[in-house]
């Protein structure tokens, strides 16, 4: 199925899922409208359209729907996937706004709601808001002509309307969000291709256009499995990855890759990258072997080491805490550079340090304390909607907390609340229909409840 053909399915699957309001959608619509990352004095919104055309975005506080404010117009291009991202700058803190897609100054109508709130500056006024993000790693959409004989390996989409019936403030994508299959890794056309068959999932439509959506890739949506720096296509990989998520930034400094951060309310988020600059996984005999590279290890334990956020959250494409030496873990592959990262923890007396990470196509809470006293937990979620792993019962981790494995497809819900110097962090996972499997909840103090 080729580009064309793709983009007219996905128009058909939409009109399918809502057809009252599908028609009257823009017939140049293909995903998207997406809310991408959101302070307090700018929101970005993406849109990906089936051809060339000119995008803009309108958008008005909810309370003042006559006071309409439009970003600047957008060309769609090709080389980019026809995607367009738009930076609406005449916003103000804390206010809930909502907004709409103009496709060459036709105003897109869609049957569910396009919406964003911009963070609050609650600084020196109040306690820190509440908010709830969700997550989770591992997305892969069925794609017959291409997928591996047999039984499909991805499951139906439902578990994205379960997740945006949750109505988190935020969602962060733990990698594998798109699976590259053979026929995708070594050109752009079949990047592109990949990414736009992913993201005109219908079902994925709702939670796109309200919701902040930031990400981290991993193997499957950098290049072939198990993929390292010495990808040859590892910078088309990023432009691509770029085309169609809406971080705040890609890479620290003049570095490449796709390392970021973010802070929503009092929670800083240190997005890193796993794959740009990787060593080799099979040559044990490289110098300095490192899954993140110097520059990134470096810029990480500083910045844990100034940040003074009551949780410190880092996602990750690949477990970290688990003692199981399976796999892309970090005890299996990069123990040296995994021990200073924990020994660096200890020795700063670093407090409130939370990894998220996915790969594993199971999930389960780690909490590891070390001899300052301080708990480190890794929250593993994986899978959205790829295949689960079957042994997944039969993994040893010495860190996993009782009761927390979990072998079906899920996500995650983390709940952030409570007074400034009293914060608290409630994870509640479910499985694809959105029904509680456990609860777990990381005090002010670093110990779980």
């Amino acid at each position: 199925m080729r580009l064309q053909d793709l983009c007219f399915a996905a128009m058909v699957g939409l009109a399918l899922l809502f057809p009252a309001a599908a028609q009257a959608q823009h017939k140049n619509l293909q995903s998207g409208p997406m809310v991408g990352y959101t302070d307090m004095m700018e929101v970005l919104l993406w849109v990906q359209t089936k051809q060339e055309a000119t995008v803009a975005f309108e958008y008005w506080e909810t309370t003042l729907p006559k006071n309409i404010f439009r970003t600047d117009y957008v060309r769609t291009e090709k080389g980019s996937g026809y995607t367009a991202k738009g930076i609406a700058d005449q916003v103000l803190p804390g206010r809930a706004y909502q907004y709409r897609v103009l496709i060459d100054n036709q105003r897109v109508t869609l049957p569910y709601p396009t919406e964003f709130k911009t963070q609050t500056l609650w600084q020196w006024r109040t306690d820190p808001p509440a908010f709830t993000m969700a997550t989770g790693s591992c997305a892969y959409t069925n794609d017959e002509p291409y997928d591996r004989p047999g039984k499909p390996y991805g499951a139906d989409s439902q578990i994205f309307s379960s997740i945006h019936a949750k109505k988190p403030d935020v969602m962060l994508w733990l990698g594998d969000n798109v699976y590259l299959r053979e026929v995708d890794w070594f050109t752009k056309t079949g990047m592109l291709y990949r990414y736009t068959h992913a993201r005109s999932q219908p079902e994925l439509q709702p939670l796109l256009a309200s919701t902040s959506h930031y990400a981290i890739w991993d193997d499957h949506d950098y290049g072939p499995n198990d993929s390292d720096g010495t990808f040859v296509h590892k910078d088309m990989s990023r432009d691509v990855f770029k085309n169609f998520w809406g971080n705040p930034t890609y890479g620290l400094g003049d570095q490449k890759g796709i390392t970021t951060f973010f802070q929503y309310a009092d929670v800083e988020f240190f997005l890193l990258d796993d794959r740009y600059f990787r060593t080799a996984n099979r040559c044990e005999s490289c110098p300095e072997r490192t899954m993140i590279g110097k520059e990134q290890l470096e810029w990480l334990k500083e910045a844990l080491a100034a940040s003074y956020a009551p949780f410190k959250v880092i996602a990750c494409g690949g477990q970290v805490l688990t003692t199981n030496k399976a796999s892309e873990t970090y005890i299996n592959l990069y123990p040296a550079e995994r021990d200073s990262i924990l020994a660096h923890i200890e020795r700063e007396d670093i407090k409130g340090v939370v990894f998220l990470t996915g790969d594993r196509h199971f999930s389960e809470l780690s909490a590891m304390k070390n001899a300052r006293g301080n708990w480190v937990y890794d929250l593993t979620v994986s899978p959205l909607s790829a295949g689960p792993y079957a042994a997944a019962a039969e993994t040893d981790n010495e860190h996993r907390v009782p009761g927390t494995l979990a072998g079906q497809r899920n996500f995650a819900m983390l709940h952030f609340s409570g007074p400034r110097k009293s914060r608290e962090m409630k994870i509640d996972l479910y499985d694809s229909n959105g029904q509680p499997l456990w609860t777990r909840t990381i005090g002010p103090d670093g110990t779980l409840k």
